[in-house]
């Protein structure tokens, strides 16, 4: 696979999280468990794009924006933050784990 057919892929992964994120249904209302839930697998996502040296400053906003939301009292907004945070994350773990071969392609030979 070429690098860039790579970028392509790893575009078109960070950006159907991020649908995906963005059309969870709201039917109930959410709970400090849905927000405790939602905020783990974030940090455990950013926690790994972390480990790959590439935390995007989005990330650490959304994951902020729910810690707020939830000091509040307002789980809808806080798991909606933190699940917005952890597609983020995932979208910067597929951006490195591409770049890591795709300098090759830009190499001069």
């Amino acid at each position: 696979m070429t690098a860039k057919a790579k970028t392509m892929r790893a575009l078109f992964v960070a950006a159907s999280l991020l649908l995906i994120a963005a059309a969870m249904p709201a039917n109930a209302a959410a709970t400090q468990a849905d927000f405790d839930a939602a905020l783990a697998a974030a940090q455990a996502a950013e926690n790994e794009a972390g480990t790959l040296k590439n935390r995007w400053i989005p990330t650490e906003q959304a994951l902020a924006a729910a810690k707020k939301a939830a000091a509040a009292g307002d789980f809808d907004t806080a798991v909606k933050n933190a699940k917005h945070a952890e597609a983020l994350a995932r979208a910067s773990i597929a951006q490195a784990k591409e770049q890591e071969t795709a300098w090759q392609a830009l190499a001069i030979h």
